[in-house]
């Protein structure tokens, strides 16, 4: 079975459980123009190699945010505009985010689901059909 390059993701992301950010919050003040629905990935410079996620990330088909926190450049992938400096921190301050890198799932301007830790790539799925 193919699944949707989203739900591939959101899988992969797993549950909210022990995320900090609360579910169905409005996002705090930020510089772009929102979409219906969006992934925000914030991170900081000691994330380490975020390879995997990013290709996830833009595998899904959404318009993918950058928030790169803790006024200490990181990069992203070509094509992907980065928000850094203080109003970036404090970004991720006002959503709570406990732990870098940190995938959310937003609607409408609403988190829809978020996502925290380290991201492995692996599905589970092996051997699974």
């Amino acid at each position: 079975m193919k699944r949707a390059p989203l739900l591939t993701l959101l899988l992969a992301l797993g549950t909210p459980a022990g995320a900090l950010v609360r579910l169905g919050d409005p996002l705090p003040t930020h510089p772009w123009k929102s979409a219906d629905r969006e992934l925000i990935v914030v991170y900081s410079h000691d994330c380490g190699d975020l390879g995997e996620l990013w290709g996830a990330v833009l595998a899904a088909g959404l318009p993918v945010r950058a928030v790169n926190a803790e006024d200490i450049p990181a990069p992203a992938p070509k094509g992907v505009n980065v928000w850094r400096g203080p109003e970036a921190t404090a970004f991720a301050r006002a959503l709570r985010v406990g732990t870098y890198p940190a995938v959310l799932l937003v609607r409408e301007g609403r988190v829809l689901n978020a996502w925290e830790g380290t991201f492995a790539g692996d599905l589970g799925l092996a051997g699974k059909d």
